[in-house]
């Protein structure tokens, strides 16, 4: 039952943020505005005629590998439909792929300059490896630790979610100034992504 209702929560909220993300970055503000705004003091000029077609690869590739692996997640789609969850799985993969390249080029123009460029490179190199770690364990047939780095390298999808709210809530709530909010949400979410796996790994399956 406890990993039934994570499996829901996990899944409604993946579903409620891809929603919430294309009505924000497709719909409401499909040039970015307001999160160009706060890049002041880069080092590097933003080229937005670059920059936005990359953003928004970017944003439909995570999208893609967050709904993809809350999909494979479903024990009726890894019993029922294997192939199904095998090619699934590989979209997964490219879509990570997909969101590492993009984020690369993205991370020089970060928010917050060179510290966040270096958190981001951080987070693409991580999560690159824990996807590849949950491929070689599945080719090798150890499902168990497929399994367990499939779920270190998922949390990985939610690094947006963990970052806008941590900043959200050290901007209006606490009332620090928003590249200061950014830089704790983004190293916050590299912190709760990892302690996030390794609690469900130990809690849950």
């Amino acid at each position: 039952m406890r990993k039934r209702r994570l499996y829901r929560g996990m899944f409604g909220v993946a579903v409620v943020y891809i929603l919430y993300v294309t009505f924000m970055n497709f719909i409401h503000d499909p040039q970015a505005a307001a999160f160009l705004s706060h890049k002041v003091g880069l080092k590097r000029t933003v080229n937005t005629s670059i920059w936005l077609p990359v953003m928004m690869v970017h944003i439909v590739a995570a999208c893609i590998a967050m709904l993809a692996g809350a999909v494979n997640f479903s024990n009726l789609i890894l019993t029922r439909y294997r192939s199904f969850h095998r090619a699934n799985g590989y979209l997964y993969v490219i879509a990570v792929i997909l969101v590492d390249i993009t984020s690369g080029y993205m991370a020089p123009y970060a928010t917050g300059g060179k510290m966040n460029s270096m958190a981001f490179n951080f987070i693409n190199f991580i999560w690159l490896i824990m996807t590849i770690a949950a491929v070689v364990f599945i080719k090798r047939k150890q499902l168990a630790k497929h399994r367990k780095w499939m779920i270190r390298s998922y949390v990985f999808c939610y690094t947006n979610l963990f970052i806008h709210l941590i900043s959200f809530l050290a901007s209006k709530g606490v009332g620090l100034p928003y590249v200061t909010s950014y830089t704790i949400g983004v190293y916050g979410a590299i912190v709760i992504n990892i302690l996030l796996a390794e609690w469900i790994i130990r809690r849950v399956i």
